[in-house]
């Protein structure tokens, strides 16, 4: 033991201790100073925003940021964009990287998928315009043929053909709809409404595939549901026709002298 303590407080070992020490801080400093170097410890950059830009602009943009770019995801379409439109992008806008920092965009297709034409016929409008748009399809033109089914869609038109259920059409399309007008094709001789309430024009209205129009009331009348019609248009007579679903104005009273 004795031995073991005088080699350690000799100075040759003191000395090799104190050379081996600084050899490994030397080392140490180096591998420090190399890391720091390499990557460019206390050197960040901002990521730029890059929603909205196109694909081809970005190498050349990040580039002078020293930065690179890859797709991560072109899967996407979104109607009104076009190709490659930058939608996601990561590491996310403003945050603090490395300079060489890849940043991964998701973008846009450049070709629309394919979908299948769902079944639109005798829904109305506002229904039709509603599933076209959960299908990312576009409402071009409405045309108007006779039909009693007013604005119920009669029949779809996509570039001068019709649509069947099922037929497949690239997302983002425009599709014209053919509507009915609510009048049809059937002509009916105009009814004669002279001394009919109300309710009993109304049952008159619907056996003929007719629309109510104007009701107006005269002075004398202080309850409608009593009051009786003493004028129409258009008239009723045997050479009186309109087309099914067009409308007839009524013109009510109570006054006994006027239904006579």
């Amino acid at each position: 033991m004795e031995k073991v303590l005088n080699i350690i407080r000799s100075r040759t070992f003191i000395l090799h201790l104190s050379m081996s020490l600084l050899v490994v801080f030397i080392i140490l400093a180096c591998t420090y100073t190399w890391l720091n170097s390499y990557t460019n410890h206390g050197e960040t950059i901002t990521v730029p925003d890059l929603h909205g830009m196109k694909y081809s602009e970005l190498e050349k943009f990040l580039s002078d940021k020293n930065m690179r770019v890859e797709i991560s995801d072109s899967s996407s379409f979104v109607i009104d964009k076009a190709p490659g439109i930058v939608l996601e992008q990561d590491p996310a806008p403003n945050q603090k990287v490395k300079e060489g920092r890849t940043v991964y965009v998701a973008i846009t297709r450049s070709v629309p998928p394919q979908i299948k034409f769902p079944n639109l016929i005798d829904v109305s409008q506002r229904q039709a315009e509603a599933i076209l748009n959960s299908y990312g399809l576009k409402v071009g033109q409405l045309i108007y043929k006779p039909d009693l089914a007013k604005n119920a869609v009669l029949s779809i038109l996509y570039e001068g053909r019709e649509l069947k259920q099922g037929d497949e059409i690239k997302k983002g399309s425009v599709v014209d709809l053919v509507l009915g007008d609510g009048i049809g094709n059937t002509n009916v001789a105009v009814p004669d409404f002279t001394g009919l309430t109300m309710d009993e024009v109304m049952f008159v209205l619907q056996g003929s595939s007719l629309n109510q129009g104007a009701i107006v009331f005269d002075e004398s009348v202080r309850d409608s549901a009593m009051a009786k019609v003493y004028r129409q248009m258009p008239k009723a007579g045997d050479s009186s026709f309109i087309k099914q679903g067009e409308s007839v104005d009524f013109f009510f009273t109570q006054n006994l002298d006027k239904l006579k």
